[in-house]
């Protein structure tokens, strides 16, 4: 954690992010989270959406969803974005965007869950050369934009990202919905993609995994991939859970080029279908252990809307275990956004105008989300190489 600020107050506040096994070095999980999430739950119907559910404090990792949704990209101890680019062969390089792909998805802890991000909110942050830009476009419905440009790789992420929790009466659910695109400019190649669902379960044995399809699709490459995560015990028993399986085809002739395997917290791996070559192309325990907390290199550059600033109280009184500090402090926020809806209601203005993303929606396409700048600018926020 770090905490920082001009008036000597910690104004900003940073966790690391999760390990490999969904665990960190602060102790998030409230007591007896399965009987404690059971109990928020018992007024709630079957079927019912849950992306207005208001969790307290004790339920609450201390980051907001945003930064979640950012550590997925910039969060990785191996560069893995930076190899999409590096082969002259575009099987290649496609696999290097499916290796890619599969280390966005991070291990999830049970019974709590980040904040959710208020409207306006925002999470600048800096790795390398790569800067990520995120905002939230939406509240309700919830809808969070990234966007990230690495300048010297050439490399630009667009993402949309509308999470749709529904309540099933012993499970939770949220399909993931926006579109994903990594573009290799230098390439001229745009890969399109979606991404898993979040599946948290109560009975018989209470945790959270990924599940459902992702589509990789490359239009001037031709190529694209199917990937199925998996959960495919009813228990969740450890050997089978976390699994992977997938393809890559030729988009015109549905020829199958490669298979996938493995477990997306441990190794994945492709096989050649022509020559039977099987090659290790994700390593999780490579990507995904050892991560740097950001922290701070300018906060006179932090704008009054980043997650970490938004949100500094409610996870100081997280991370003392100050429960009372933490619920009025995330009173205070909910009451503040109140009052700004309130203020734009009053002045006629029926339609909220994000800062940094153009944003649409239709029914056939769900949400748009095109970021303003063509560029990305460095960050006062940084994560240590």
């Amino acid at each position: 954690m770090q905490g920082t600020g001009e008036d000597g107050e910690s104004r900003i506040v940073l966790a690391k992010p999760m390990t490999l096994n969904g665990e960190s070095d602060v102790d998030y999980t409230a007591p007896n989270p399965l009987q404690l999430v059971l109990s928020l739950f018992k007024n709630v119907l079957p079927g019912s959406d849950l992306s207005r559910f208001q969790l307290p404090p004790l339920f609450n990792l201390p980051k907001s969803q945003l930064q979640c949704f950012g550590e997925s990209v910039y969060c990785m101890a191996t560069d893995m974005l930076s190899r999409c680019n590096s082969s002259e062969n575009p099987h290649d390089r496609f696999i290097a965007v499916v290796a890619w792909s599969i280390s966005t998805v991070r291990p999830l802890l049970f019974g709590v869950a980040p904040y959710n991000p208020i409207l306006g909110e925002t999470h600048h942050i800096s790795r390398g050369n790569l800067n990520v830009l995120l905002e939230q476009v939406s509240h309700h419905p919830p809808v969070s934009a990234l966007h990230a440009t690495d300048e010297e790789e050439n490399v630009e992420l667009i993402w949309c990202h509308h999470p749709r929790p529904k309540f099933n009466g012993t499970s939770v659910e949220a399909e993931v919905q926006g579109k994903r695109q990594l573009k290799l400019l230098k390439r001229g190649e745009t890969y399109v993609m979606n991404s898993p669902k979040l599946s948290i379960r109560f009975f018989p044995g209470p945790g959270a995994q990924w599940v459902g399809n992702v589509r990789i699709q490359c239009q001037e490459t031709g190529l694209e991939a199917e990937l199925c995560y998996r959960s495919n015990s009813f228990l969740w028993r450890k050997g089978n859970h976390r699994s992977i399986k997938g393809k890559i085809f030729e988009s015109s002739s549905l020829k199958t080029l490669y298979e996938i395997d493995g477990h997306w917290d441990r190794s994945v791996s492709v096989k050649n279908i022509d020559n039977g070559k099987s090659t290790v192309i994700y390593n999780a325990k490579e990507v995904i252990s050892g991560l740097n907390a950001p922290i701070v290199k300018d906060p006179r550059e932090v704008w009054p809307s980043e997650s970490a600033v938004v949100w500094s109280e409610v996870s100081k009184g997280i991370l003392s275990k100050d429960w009372e500090k933490a619920r009025e402090a995330k009173k205070a926020v909910e009451e503040k956004q109140r009052e700004l809806l309130r203020d734009r209601e009053s002045k006629g203005e029926t339609c909220w105008a994000p800062k940094h993303f153009s944003v649409s929606y239709s029914k056939e396409g769900g949400w748009d989300c095109s970021p303003i700048q063509q560029r990305v600018p460095p960050a006062p926020i940084v994560v240590p190489l």
